[in-house]
C-alpha cells in the first residue's frame, strides 16, 4: 500500500502507513548509510521547537491560530513518543540536518491535515514558517542536549557522589598504605582515598554545570544565514521566551546569529566537560579494580560483589566487569570528543555542515555515561567493601612508614633502616632497632600509621 507524494524535485511514492513525505522519502533511499538513527531526543527536541514557532507565529498574525492549535497537538504527540515509527531517516545525511527537519515538518503537517483536512498545512509554508534547518538544527542540537544532561547525567552524578560519600565515611579511620608510582608509599585512610574519587565528581558537576551555560543561546531566528530572513526581527526571543516556559530551562535568543549557525564551539566545549568526567571515571574504576586485584596474588584490599561468573574454564573466578564496562565507555566518550571536535572546526563561511554527526555523538556519551555510572552505582560501588585484614598486614609490612623518622633521626638514616629491612627481608621496627637509630620505644611512638594521615 503506496501513495505518491509530490516536492519540487517530483513524485515519489511512500509507503501509505507511514506519516512522512516527500523530502524524508528521498532522503530514507538516498542515505542508506549504517544504523544509526537521528537520535530521537532530537526529534522530540524539534517537536518542542515548531510547538513555540507555531505560536509565535500566530501571535504575530502570521499563521491562522487554528492552524498553530493543530501544529501544537502534533508536536505534543511527538513529545510524548506516539509518533516515533515515522523519523526513519539516519544520522548520516546532509550535514545541515535539513532531511530531520523536513521529516518533522512533514509529519506534523501529514497529522494535523488528519484532523484539518488535506492540504490545509503545508510543511514549509507553515510549519516550518520563520524558520530554516540552518537555525532550527542547532537550535534542536541544544534543546536536545541541555535536557539529557539535566535529566540524565547530572542526576547520575549525584547518586554516585553519595554511594561514594557513604564509604568515606565508613571508612575514614581504615588505615591503608597509600601508592605513588604504582609502589608504596606513607599511609592514609581508605575513606580519604575515596574522599578522593567523590571530589572527582563533584568537581567534574561543576564543570559539567558552568559549561553547560554555554549552549543555552539558541540559533533560531537567523534563518538561512545569521540574517533572519523572513522572520521578524524577535522572533528568536519570543521562541526562546516560549521555549523557556515549556521546558523550564532558562533558554535565551543567541546574540549573534552569524556565530550560532557556523559554530559548534558550545557543544565542543560542554563535551569537553563530558570528556572530564569520563576521565576521571576511568581512573575511579581502575583504582577500584586494582585495589580488588587478586584476590589472594593480588593487591586485594577490597571486595567486588560477585555478579556473575567470571571465567568459562576457571570455577568461581570472580571479575571487575563493571570497572571494565564503565572504563570502555570512558574510552568511547573520548573519542567521541575527538570527532566533535574535529567536526566543530568546520564551520565553512556561514554554516557548519556537520551538525548530525556532533550531536549523535554528543548524546552517545551523555546516554552511555548515564547508563554505565548507574549500573556501576548499582553493581560495584554499593557492595564493595574492604578487605580490612589484608588492608592491616599491608600497612605494617610497608617500608615507607619509615618516611615518619625523618624529623627525628634524618632521611639517610631513615632511607638506612628501610633498605636494611628490604635486604634482610626483615620487619621496619627490627631493621630499625638494629642500626642502632631509634630504641623500641622511640620507634613506637614515633610509627603510628594513624598519625600519619593527619585526620
Amino acid at each position: 500500500m503506496e501513495r505518491i507524494e509530490r516536492d519540487t524535485i517530483g513524485e515519489i511514492s511512500v509507503d501509505a502507513t507511514k506519516y512522512w513525505g516527500a523530502q524524508t522519502e528521498r532522503s530514507r533511499r538516498n542515505f542508506a548509510i549504517g544504523e544509526n538513527q537521528m537520535p530521537i531526543e532530537i526529534i522530540y527536541a524539534f517537536a518542542q521547537l515548531k510547538k513555540a514557532t507555531a505560536k509565535v507565529n500566530a501571535s504575530e498574525g502570521k499563521l491562522p491560530e487554528e492552524k498553530a492549535i493543530a501544529i501544537g497537538n502534533v508536536c505534543d504527540q511527538i513529545i510524548q513518543g506516539e509518533l516515533d515509527e515515522h523519523f526513519p531517516l539516519v544520522v548520516w545525511q546532509t550535514g545541515s540536518g535539513t532531511q530531520s527537519n523536513m521529516n518533522v515538518n512533514e509529519v506534523i503537517a501529514h497529522v494535523a491535515n488528519m484532523t484539518l483536512g488535506k492540504g490545509q498545512i503545508h510543511p514549509n509554508d507553515d510549519v516550518n514558517m520563520s524558520q530554516s534547518s540552518n537555525d532550527t538544527f542547532p537550535t534542536a542540537m541544544h534543546i536536545a542536549a541541555y535536557g539529557a544532561l539535566v535529566t540524565n547525567l547530572l542526576p547520575e552524578i549525584t547518586k554516585m557522589e553519595a554511594v561514594l560519600a557513604e564509604k568515606k565515611n565508613k571508612y575514614m579511620h581504615l588505615v591503608k598504605i597509600g601508592r605513588t608510582h604504582l609502589q608504596d608509599a606513607t599511609p592514609l585512610t581508605l575513606g580519604q582515598e575515596i574522599s578522593g574519587w567523590e571530589a572527582c565528581l563533584t568537581n567534574n558537576k561543576n564543570y559539567l554545570e558552568s559549561s553547560m551555560k554555554a549552549i543555552l543561546p539558541l540559533a533560531i531566528g537567523g534563518t538561512a544565514v545569521g540574517t533572519g530572513l523572513n522572520a521578524s526581527r524577535d522572533f528568536g526571543d519570543k521562541v526562546a521566551e516560549e521555549l523557556m516556559k515549556q521546558t523550564g530551562y532558562p533558554f535565551t535568543s543567541d546574540s549573534n546569529k552569524y556565530f550560532a549557525l557556523t559554530s559548534h564551539s558550545p557543544i565542543n566545549f560542554v563535551h569537553g566537560a563530558i570528556r572530564s568526567l569520563a576521565s576521571d571515571l576511568m581512573k575511579i574504576a581502575n583504582d577500584i579494580r586494582l585495589l580488588a586485584s587478586g584476590p589472594r596474588s593480588g593487591i586485594g584490599e577490597l571486595t567486588i560483589p560477585a555478579n556473575e561468573p567470571g571465567s568459562s574454564i576457571m570455577p568461581g573466578k570472580v571479575n571487575p566487569t563493571q570497572c571494565e564496562a564503565i572504563t570502555m565507555v570512558a574510552a568511547q566518550v573520548m573519542g567521541n570528543d575527538t570527532t566533535i571536535n574535529v567536526a566543530a572546526s568546520q564551520g565553512n563561511f556561514e554554516l557548519n555542515v556537520y551538525k548530525p554527526v556532533i550531536i549523535f555523538n554528543f548524546l552517545e556519551s551523555v546516554q552511555l555515561l548515564s547508563d554505565s555510572m548507574r549500573s556501576f552505582r548499582i553493581h560495584c560501588l554499593e557492595g564493595l567493601v574492604a578487605n580490612e585484614s589484608v588492608i592491616e598486614t599491608k600497612v605494617n609490612d610497608s617500608l615507607m612508614l619509615v618516611t615518619a623518622l625523618n624529623p627525628h633521626i634524618g632521611y639517610e638514616k631513615a632511607a638506612k633502616i628501610a633498605k636494611l629491612a628490604f635486604d634482610e627481608n626483615t620487619t621496619l621496627k627490627e631493621a630499625a632497632i638494629k642500626t642502632g637509630f631509634v630504641t623500641e620505644e622511640e620507634f613506637d611512638l614515633w610509627i603510628d600509621p594513624l598519625k600519619m594521615t593527619n585526620l
